[in-house]
């Protein structure tokens, strides 16, 4: 062996071993745990977005009905539709990548009360 030659044990960490060039950027990141982890808590909080979606409109349905047959608001309902506004908003920045902290029912308790930082 001559000595301009390296074996695969003197390769740095950052050189691929099959190919002998550096790893890039993007390498390494589809190599990061983490990423993937966010993408399954990703997809699971999407699916939580739909059916939140679902929720928030009955709740402006059956709010909308009270108020025309009772000329006032049922404050269950707007609490609810608050926390769901909230709820809501959480995922969004969630997913959004604007918060690292995840939503009900992993990271945070359910929401009361307008979104707050």
């Amino acid at each position: 062996m001559s000595e301009h030659e390296t074996t695969p044990d003197a390769l740095p960490d950052d050189v691929n071993e099959s190919t002998g060039r550096e790893k890039g950027p993007l390498e390494e990141n589809l190599k990061r745990r983490s990423t993937w982890i966010r993408l399954v808590f990703m997809a699971l909080l999407l699916g939580i977005y739909m059916v939140t979606r679902i929720v928030f409109f009955a709740v402006v349905a059956f709010q909308f009905l009270w108020v025309l047959f009772t000329a006032e608001t049922n404050k269950k309902l707007t609490e609810l539709g608050q926390s769901l506004a909230t709820y809501t908003y959480q995922i969004m920045r969630f997913l959004a990548f604007n918060s690292e902290d995840k939503p009900f029912p992993f990271d945070a308790e359910w929401p009361s009360g307008p979104p707050g930082d």
